[in-house]
């Protein structure tokens, strides 16, 4: 085995996140304590050296009308002169306040770009893969909450949008692709680079067009961003023949849109019988508790408010993390296979479930029968295919969770509600479940745990960085140990767990909120998937800073080849198995090939000294952060299991 997985002696554990720091009579403690030398009383705020600050955040609503842009003058064509159709495409994207695209050029987008040229508003960042690009759309649109835009030829650079746009639509992620395609009277000829990517991507696209008339061009566009941003947000792939770019043509920019069948499926006003029927059951329960998702990333502040009146503790999915404040007293920060045990022990113990904008993904509820057997179940979703689509609730509202809980606290507040509602022995008993199963982690000698380096990077930067990651246990465990504040503060693959989506999604974030601090937390096997993406934060320069830790493994699949396969290992080590103790491959030479500065980190009595190094070096950087394999995601309930299924102990150092 690697020298770096060496098990020292007698481990030391450490629970999350309590810090205690050294008292100045006494010695200072040792690391292996894990315990951070910064006071966790922040009233005193600290100068932390870092070299970019985050932004405020930018309120944003769910959008069910069409997007309202500035329609300004463009110079570069008058208002009767012809164009091509490729400047009509793009004209069309700056009326819609598209400022930034992600753009791969090929033969059949060629037009495409060179109109680009022509936009004195809109920014290509180019890519290095047509993958970094849909995903660095993904990161834009979430960091930002606007509509995320790319660009790629026809054949395999169309294909390879398919997992982004799959991503996409599972984590309802407005974004509008557009792809070139051969020209008309090629279409079906298998001519080449062709593929009929609106037939690949119907699937996995909220929408897709195949444009055969130039004239169709502003209509289209602007359909696109309506769809892609309305209702339950979600992909769109506008694909466009090579002849059509190429046409000349006079816009006519007031052609309404032609959605009569979608507009009229959008969900409507919540009815306020409904929601006073949900205060009334709200009234009567004894141990409510919130279940949020995704679809309250946009409800951020009506969520808190409503938190405020009723004293409802909240448990968050995957995707909802930062809709409220987890290191609030009433978090019971995330729930699911890898969720605190505190709250999937509420969910189960609780006689009230309010489930505001999820989807009752198998991942959070495990085996169906058993997920909140004991209680009435209040669903409110914008997308009616969701509502008893695996768990039949009690009370349903299909429309914007937004609209929902300013109607619900209207109620509340006329009621008088804050003084009425007593769910203190509720909240007691699950304080007592937090004491007794908080998240924690042990430390091996001088081997990083990989939670304490997350651990560590939330204290620097005070939780106000903009954590993108890959997918697998480096994903998990920057679910439960940085504490998000804010809504887009936390991009990570939920749906479709695509590893390779960390680094290219940091370069969406960054592009969008240029004075944040933007941390990609990575694991060696998705880091390397999309590594070529250096190249792009080094060329634009943006200060994505990649925290990699580094196990030589695949870890979650080690993980479970540990606990069901008794520790068989089937092509899980990413090494070179003629040299296990080197670390391979040499990840700071992909960054030193970039120009971007890195180091490597092996004993964690260093740690704190390189990520904070991490944090002030201008610009991109990358820290590689040498961990055990042996670390196993703790709480976890095994896939079709139940709460009582529930395991907290043992890593990958012992049998099973």
């Amino acid at each position: 085995m690697p020298k770096m997985a060496a098990v020292a002696a007698a481990p030391s554990t450490s629970i999350a996140p309590i810090y205690r720091p050294p008292s100045s009579s006494k010695a200072p403690l040792p690391i292996s304590t894990l315990t951070l030398p910064l006071s966790l009383n922040h009233k005193k705020p600290r100068s932390l050296h870092i070299s970019n600050s985050l932004s405020k955040p930018t309120s944003s609503t769910a959008t069910t009308s069409s997007p309202t842009t500035e329609k300004p003058s463009f110079p570069r064509f008058a208002p009767d002169e012809p164009r091509k159709g490729a400047d009509i495409l793009v004209e069309a994207l700056e009326r819609e306040g598209v400022t930034d695209v992600f753009a791969y050029p090929g033969g059949a987008s060629l037009e495409i770009h060179q109109a680009l040229t022509r936009s004195n508003k809109i920014r290509n960042v180019l890519p290095r893969h047509e993958q970094g690009g849909v995903f660095a759309a993904e990161g834009y649109a979430r960091a930002s909450g606007l509509p995320g835009v790319c660009i790629a030829t026809s054949g395999p650079g169309a294909t390879n949008l398919v997992s982004g746009l799959a991503d996409a639509l599972l984590d309802s992620v407005p974004i509008v692709a557009i792809t070139g395609q051969v020209p008309r009277r090629m279409i079906g000829t298998d001519a080449f680079q062709e593929t009929p990517i609106v037939e690949v991507t119907r699937s996995i696209t909220k929408h897709n067009y195949l444009v055969l008339d130039v004239d169709d061009i502003p209509r289209i566009v602007r359909e696109a961003f309506f769809l892609a941003t309305s209702g339950r947000p979600g992909p769109v792939l506008i694909d466009v023949p090579k002849d059509i770019q190429q046409q000349v043509a006079v816009p006519n920019w007031d052609v309404p849109m032609k959605l009569p069948g979608y507009l009229s499926r959008l969900p409507k006003n919540p009815n306020e019988l409904h929601l006073e029927q949900i205060v009334r059951l709200i009234s009567e329960s004894k141990k409510p508790v919130l279940y949020v998702g995704g679809g309250c990333l946009n409800s951020s502040e009506e969520l808190k408010r409503f938190v405020e009146l009723t004293g409802i503790p909240v448990a968050s999915t995957l995707m909802g993390l930062g809709a409220f404040p987890v290191g609030d007293e009433l978090s019971l920060q995330m729930l699911g296979m890898h969720g605190t045990v505190y709250a999937n022990y509420a969910v189960d113990k609780s006689d009230m479930l309010l489930a505001f904008g999820v989807r009752f993904d198998d991942r959070v509820t495990g085996k169906l029968e058993a997920f909140a057997s004991r209680a009435k179940i209040v669903h409110i979703d914008i997308d009616p295919a969701e509502i008893g689509k695996n768990k039949q609730p009690h009370v349903s509202v299909c429309g914007d969770v937004k609209l929902a809980l300013q109607g619900i606290n209207k109620i509340l507040e006329s009621r008088g509600a804050r003084g009425k509602m007593d769910f203190r022995a509720w909240r007691e008993e699950l304080n007592e479940q937090k004491v007794k199963y908080p998240l924690s982690f042990k430390t091996f000698g001088e081997a990083i745990p990989p939670q304490y380096a997350i651990q560590v990077l939330d204290e620097l930067t005070d939780g106000n960085a903009i954590i993108s990651t890959g997918v697998g246990q480096h994903q998990m465990w920057a679910a439960q140990f940085y504490k998000y504040k804010r809504p887009r503060q936390w991009l990570t693959s939920g749906g479709l767990g695509a590893m390779g989506f960390g680094l290219p999604a940091a370069i969406g974030a960054a592009v969008a909120n240029p004075d944040a601090i933007v941390v990609d937390i990575d694991g060696d096997g998705s880091f390397i998937m999309n590594v070529q993406e250096l190249a792009t934060i080094r060329v634009e320069n943006l200060p994505v800073k990649i925290m990699l830790l580094n196990n030589q493994h695949l870890g979650m699949v080690v993980q479970w080849e540990d606990r069901f396969y008794k520790a068989n290992r089937a092509h899980t080590y990413l090494g070179n198995p003629s040299n296990e103790s080197e670390i391979f491959p040499n990840m700071l030479m992909f960054a030193e090939a970039c120009g971007i500065p890195a180091a490597r980190v092996t004993r964690k009595d260093d740690l704190i000294a390189a990520i904070q190094k991490m944090l002030n070096t201008p610009g991109p950087y990358l820290l590689d952060v040498i961990v055990p394999h042996q670390e196993h995601v703790l709480p976890m309930i095994p896939s079709g299991g139940a709460f009582k299924d529930v395991i907290t102990e043992g890593d990958g150092r012992r049998k099973y």
